[in-house]
Order: C-alpha cells, then structure tokens, then sequence
C-alpha cells in the first residue's frame, strides 16, 4: 500500500471526535461524488484507490487530484494485480472494450473487483476505528455489474458485522453505498452542489495517458448522457 502526498502526519492534526470513514475512489464521476457526501455527512474521509491492474493509470492519478480537491484526510493506493487472472476486458489487454451497448453482464465486468474492495477497506476502516465504508456503486445507471446491486451491499454488510473484531463486539461497520438509487444526472447534480470538480475525474474504461476519455464506451456514454440531462456543462477532455 503507498500513500499520496495528501496524508497527514499522525493523526495529531485530526479531531479526534470526529467520526472516519474509508471511501473508495476509482478517481471517477461517481466515487467523487460520494467522497464529497461522506464529507457532507460530518466525516474524515479516508480515501482508497486500488491498481488492480486495469488498462490505464490515468483514474488513478484522477483519484489523487480528487482527494486533495476534496480534502481527504489522506489517500492510500493499494497495488493488486488482479489483471494476472483476465476475465476483463479492463484487465486483460486481449479483450476489446465495446463500443455498442450489450446484453447481460457485459466484458467490462471485472470479476469480484468490488467485493476485494470492500475488503481491502473494511481492513483499513478496522485499523483507523472507522464508523463507515462509503462506495459509488449505482444500480440505475450502471453497466449490469452483479456487485452494484443493492442485495450485495446489504450481504457484504452482514459479511463485515460476522468477519471483524469491531462486529463481533458490536461496533459494525457501516457499509454505504449513498448512490445506490440515484441516476447519473442526480449523481452529477449532487456532487455539483458539494462541489466537485468533474472535470478532475476519469470515468473512460480507455482513456489515454493524459486522461482523455474516447466517448464511445458505456462508461462515457452513460457520463454523456448524465451531463446532458443534468443541464450541467461536461468538463470531460475527449480525445
């Protein structure tokens, strides 16, 4: 696990009473947007991104500039190859994004990427005594992924109350998921309200080194669309 800059010094320079929480930011529109709620709630916002191998670094240099942006407590990057095992086209460079829109679970699904995730954060909400994990998952305007529905945040939650010592002495761990029922224009409303800057953000599964999005992926489209019937201008650099 690495730390960016944005990490204090100890926790010295943290309210003490002040409730934590570990978000995870991919470094695109929506874990932006729930980063600047968890904030909006009251709490440290503990920021996690993973390289888990996917195609392009540049989400991950979003995530950066997101968290200084949005002044989380501090951003850690966990390295975890899990483009070792394929199965995505995000991961496995023999695979083509599409450009059309699909049936069923489209190629784009990393399998189990959201439920390492949520692991990885419940681990690091354990060590910081964390009261909640916040994560962007939407099931209104995602691409058919199993691991944004609403039946697995509420079976990674029972999962977390079994699984930690925090659970078991009856302190769980919230699990939320504040976008769950939101559209991608809601999404872009609230977080233009918290005041994040989208144009930071990389949502593109192929943007390139500069982070340019292509436009035609189901990430970009749905984004597109989003700004459109949000009457909010799109700050997104495409190619």
């Amino acid at each position: 696990m690495s730390e960016a800059n944005v990490e204090q010094s100890g926790h010295s320079h943290m309210n003490p009473r002040k409730p934590r929480a570990v978000v995870l930011l991919s470094g695109g529109l929506d874990s932006a947007t729930t980063l600047a709620v968890a904030r909006q709630e009251g709490f440290d916002g503990y920021a996690l991104s993973v390289d888990y191998g996917q195609r392009h670094s540049s989400e991950l240099a979003a995530a950066q500039a997101v968290a200084r942006q949005l002044g989380a407590a501090a951003h850690r990057v966990v390295h975890l190859d899990m483009g070792q095992f394929g199965g995505s086209a995000l991961t496995d460079p023999g695979l083509a994004v599409p450009t059309t829109p699909s049936e069923g679970i489209p190629v784009t699904y990393v399998p189990a990427r959201n439920t390492v995730m949520l692991s990885l954060a419940l681990g690091w909400a354990e060590v910081l005594e964390a009261d909640a994990i916040f994560i962007g998952v939407n099931a209104v305007d995602y691409s058919g992924y199993p691991d944004c529905r609403p039946e697995f945040i509420e079976a990674f939650a029972r999962v977390a109350n079994l699984a930690t010592k925090r659970g078991v002495e009856g302190r769980p761990v919230a699990i939320r998921a504040p976008l769950i029922d939101l559209s991608k224009a809601e999404i872009i409303q609230l977080g233009s309200r918290l005041g994040v800057d989208y144009g930071l953000t990389v949502s593109c599964y192929q943007a390139d080194a500069q982070g340019r999005a292509c436009g035609v992926c189901d990430s970009c489209r749905f984004r597109r669309q989003g700004f459109v019937e949000a009457g909010i201008p799109d700050a997104t650099q495409y190619r």
